[in-house]
């Protein structure tokens, strides 16, 4: 009896260590299938309803980080997946467009990550770091879904999401509503610093600041090192104390 009880816990411990060794292998590579709503105003038809449009968003995002907006046209997007221009065409009308479709995805995503991450915390002061966290640190192993490359869209995020409003189009855009997820994004973080502070005067104000001044001083360390002091491999996260230093000082805690 004992004999087979012994034997018994020895081929449970081995399924157990099993599943815990598979877990810990593919724990770095997991994917978030997760469906986010887009506005219809961003494409002529839904990129996530086929195969083709799935591939144009993950290509593009390949060949807007390696190459930059500037350089990246439908004629090398439809090259590298193996399509006609005019197959893009049928879900983009520009790369402005698609551009601001990857940015607004991207909003969302990070609104949904605020959401979930911070829900259970009770240090409001825990919870404003956890967003500047989030803001800032990005994981090379994060995919967000099979075909949307987290780390790859947050380099785009750094370099090239401005360009979505810096632009002669941003007050149709705005008409449009095609910067909601921005703004809904700023709106969340927004409430969360009133939570440190009810009496701060300019809630919104300072989340797109978090923001902003936080991929500004990501490029800047990567591209111009001289307009910040976080020059080197070693400082990368001495932005985020930089940007809790600002937050914190803002809202007197």
């Amino acid at each position: 009896m004992i004999v087979k009880l012994l034997s018994s816990w020895v081929k449970l411990s081995l399924t157990i260590h099993c599943l815990y060794t598979k877990f810990q292998r593919i724990k770095g590579h997991m994917k978030i299938n997760l469906q986010i709503q887009m506005n219809n105003k961003l494409y002529l038809r839904n990129p996530d309803d086929s195969e083709l449009g799935r591939n144009i968003i993950s290509h593009s995002i390949l060949i807007i980080k390696e190459k930059g907006l500037e350089d990246f046209t439908f004629k090398k997007l439809a090259k590298s997946i193996g399509t006609t221009e005019a197959g893009i065409y049928r879900y983009f009308e520009n790369k402005r467009l698609l551009l601001t479709y990857l940015t607004a995805w991207y909003w969302s995503w990070l609104e949904f990550q605020i959401q979930t991450q911070t829900k259970n915390m009770k240090d409001k002061k825990l919870k404003v770091s956890k967003i500047i966290e989030l803001v800032l640190m990005r994981s090379e192993n994060e995919m967000v879904s099979d075909y949307i490359n987290e780390y790859d869209l947050y380099q785009i995020i750094l370099t090239d999401s401005v360009k979505t409003y810096h632009n002669n189009k941003v007050s149709e855009d705005n008409k449009d509503q095609l910067f909601k997820p921005y703004k809904d994004l700023c709106a969340l973080i927004g409430d969360i610093l009133l939570e440190v502070n009810p009496k701060y005067k300019f809630p919104k104000s300072l989340a797109s600041t978090i923001i902003e001044v936080s991929h500004c001083q990501v490029y800047f360390r990567h591209n111009l090192p001289l307009l910040t002091d976080f020059g080197n491999d070693k400082d990368k996260n001495c932005i985020v104390s930089f940007v809790e230093s600002l937050v914190f000082s803002c809202l007197g805690k």
